[in-house]
């Protein structure tokens, strides 16, 4: 599909931002071994191949106004990655997700587009993530134990490897909801060996937890030891509700009113 060219710059400067639009992408199949800065990269070729009017930053090495919105980790599917484009000429957003779905590999997939309608950030609507983690080789009732476990434990910690060296990092905090969850079917990859699935939701933090963190856990509290390396994908990101729920973050850009040309002009 062939999209709108890129505006020619004015002299003295960069075109302004006239509209930003907020993008929800997945990460799928052998795609999730994508590191984000490999992403990065293939985004801003789509972008140039779609013909998208990205608006670009000011300087001696423009680049293109693209916000991106904590990054699940290489290795790890998502359902639920966000990013945010400034353009410098303004698109109908299905058209920009069509076009970029298109211009990209299969398993880095556009699943939603729209208007930055509010104010806020992406980043300042995100504080937490629902992960779902395939234990192939795990029974159900090994790993209900080991949740219990985790659950009832005042604090669990463990060892990172840090860039200072080794900490310990007590993660149980972090943890919202862990529980394990009842596959509809085993998938066929796994050979039709047992599969349990724990079910997570997980506050961002400093440092980050995330999945792997969290089976560390199991294996400090009960010693669960998973036999293949497991399976994570992240469904859902945004604000925590009082429900435990994960909110969309592209909520707020449906329901609110869209912000005028000139505000975004000063971004």
């Amino acid at each position: 599909m062939r999209g709108i060219m890129n505006k020619p710059q004015p002299e003295g400067g960069q075109a302004p931002v006239v509209q930003r639009i907020r993008i929800r992408y997945a990460k799928r199949g052998r795609l999730r071994f994508t590191s984000h800065r490999d992403f990065a990269r293939a985004f801003e070729r789509a972008l140039h191949r779609a013909g998208v009017p990205v608006a670009f930053s000011q300087g001696f090495t423009p680049h293109p106004k693209i916000s991106y919105a904590s990054a699940a980790p290489t290795g790890a599917a998502s359902e639920a990655e966000y990013l945010e484009i400034g353009l410098q000429a303004r698109m109908d957003p299905e058209q920009v997700r069509a076009a970029l779905d298109e211009a990209l590999s299969p398993g880095l997939d556009v699943l939603e587009a729209v208007e930055a309608r509010a104010p806020t950030s992406l980043a300042d609507r995100i504080d937490a993530s629902h992960w779902r983690v395939e234990l192939p080789g795990v029974a159900p009732d090994a790993l209900r134990h080991a949740v219990a476990a985790f659950a009832a434990a005042p604090e669990v910690t463990i060892e990172r490897l840090t860039k200072q060296g080794r900490r310990s990092v007590d993660i149980r905090g972090a943890v919202v909801r862990i529980d394990v969850v009842q596959p509809d079917t085993v998938p066929s990859e796994f050979g039709g060996v047992p599969c349990a699935i724990l079910d997570l939701v997980v506050r961002q933090v400093t440092p980050t937890v995330r999945p792997d963190d969290v089976l560390a856990g199991l294996r400090v509290v009960a010693d669960l030891e998973p036999p293949v390396p497991p399976r994570a994908t992240r469904l859902a990101q945004g604000r925590l509700t009082a429900q435990g729920e994960v909110a969309d973050p592209l909520d707020a850009d449906r329901d609110g009113e869209v912000v005028g040309e000139d505000a975004w002009s000063r971004a």
